[in-house]
């Protein structure tokens, strides 16, 4: 299987992946400012006291704004993707939701249980990501959401993710109807290659991994070119609420 992405597969779907854009610049200073001595302060010692305290608020408060400005290293997708929103079938065989997983950080990938390589790539990278992330691994899940329903038997799905974390790991299938809304609902490009003399195909689709915080807003966007300390950087931020 070929490797994709989702502009490589369809350019008009979601142009806004493909780039990291800036930060917008302030219109104003984010922390307070000290502009001077005010009518009636006495002259000397007091003065320099209060500059120095008003000073120490003042970078105080920049610090703060500081922190909240820092870039992420992964693709800002906040306010361009809806919330994560679906009605699918688990690999336990029970129907379930994006409610469903409120309260912890989803993290959410299109593939299928039959793809030779950027699956297993995936979910191995997904793993090393939960390892550095120690305790608060267990505040993240993994959605493994198939594209090729008609192999991927929530028992496929079960034993596929299983192999990896079946802690943290779920596998989501659903009809080809459910599976094309999600996938259009989320900007995902797939698609059926031809089958061999055996019957046997693959399904070429995008390689994105869709972050979304515990209210179920989508946040981030993590490509195959992001690595596991990059990802589980920007995962910290979301799950201490760091934005």
């Amino acid at each position: 299987m070929r490797r994709s992405s989702i502009e490589s597969l369809n350019p008009p779907l979601f142009p806004l992946i493909s780039s990291r854009r800036p930060l917008p610049k302030a219109a104003a200073p984010c922390g307070p400012r000290y502009t001077g001595q005010s009518a009636g302060q006495p002259v000397g010692q007091p003065v320099r006291r209060f500059a120095l305290t008003v000073t120490m608020v003042a970078l105080t408060a920049l610090a703060a704004c500081t922190q909240r400005a820092e870039p992420w290293q992964l693709t800002n997708v906040t306010g361009h993707l809806p919330d994560l929103d679906f009605t699918l079938t688990g690999d336990d065989g029970r129907p379930v939701n994006g409610d469903s997983f409120k309260g912890r950080t989803a993290l959410v990938y299109f593939g299928y249980t039959h793809c030779p390589d950027v699956c297993p790539e995936t979910m191995g990278r997904l793993m090393q990501v939960l390892g550095k992330l120690g305790p608060d691994a267990q505040k993240v899940r993994i959605l493994f959401i198939t594209v090729d329903p008609a192999r991927d038997t929530p028992q496929a799905l079960h034993d596929y993710v299983g192999a990896f974390d079946a802690r943290h790991a779920e596998g989501l299938t659903g009809s080809d109807r459910q599976i094309e809304s999600l996938a259009k609902r989320y900007r995902v490009a797939y698609q059926m290659e031809k089958r061999d003399p055996n019957g046997n195909y693959e399904v070429t689709h995008s390689s994105a991994v869709y972050v979304f915080d515990s209210q179920g807003h989508a946040r981030l966007l993590a490509t195959d070119h992001d690595t596991p300390d990059t990802i589980a950087q920007d995962l910290r931020r979301i799950i201490d609420d760091r934005s």
